[in-house]
């Protein structure tokens, strides 16, 4: 099976990777638009940048499936605080399947400067004054002391939305 991630982000492709480790599978990545703000801000939007990046992904190869990853932030109904959210998308052109990573509550501080109209990363790199977080640990991995990493937590939302394509309950 050929599948090809709508990133190149480092991260987003050990993830497909990592999601597809013991099938065979041969992934590539493609640098596409999620169409989405850089900061998606619900999780309609982050889902709808998933969506985008595994249809433009899948669009520009022969590959079987297209994958999309995005990252978003969002508050969540009945909890207070905002939320970071991951989405992934799968389509082999004909159906779109998704699912979703952990949902982990932003610092008040953070949250803020987010609500303030700043992006996760960015911020992140500036509070813990590196550089490359998003390409890195992530902010899963930062706001769980690396309990998960931005990877991991990728990997399971990929698998959720891979499932209906490999799956024999579908």
């Amino acid at each position: 099976m050929d599948v090809t991630v709508g990133s190149t982000n480092p991260v987003k492709v050990r993830a497909v990777e990592r999601a597809l480790a013991g099938r065979e599978a041969d992934v590539s990545s493609a640098g596409v638009e999620s169409g989405v703000p850089k900061q998606p801000r619900s999780r309609a939007e982050t889902i709808e940048g998933a969506d985008n990046r595994a249809r433009r992904a899948l669009a520009t190869t022969d590959a079987d499936l297209g994958v999309g990853i995005e990252g978003g932030v969002t508050n969540v109904e009945a909890v207070d605080g905002l939320f970071l959210i991951m989405w992934a998308s799968v389509t082999d052109g004909t159906r779109v399947e998704r699912g979703g990573g952990p949902s982990i509550r932003l610092p008040d501080a953070i949250a803020d400067r987010i609500h303030a109209g700043e992006e996760l990363g960015p911020v992140l790199d500036d509070v813990l004054d590196t550089s490359g977080v998003a390409t890195e640990q992530g902010a899963a991995g930062v706001l769980t002391d690396d309990i998960v990493d931005r990877e991991s937590s990728l990997v399971h939302a990929v698998a959720g939305a891979l499932g209906p394509f490999v799956a024999g309950q579908y």
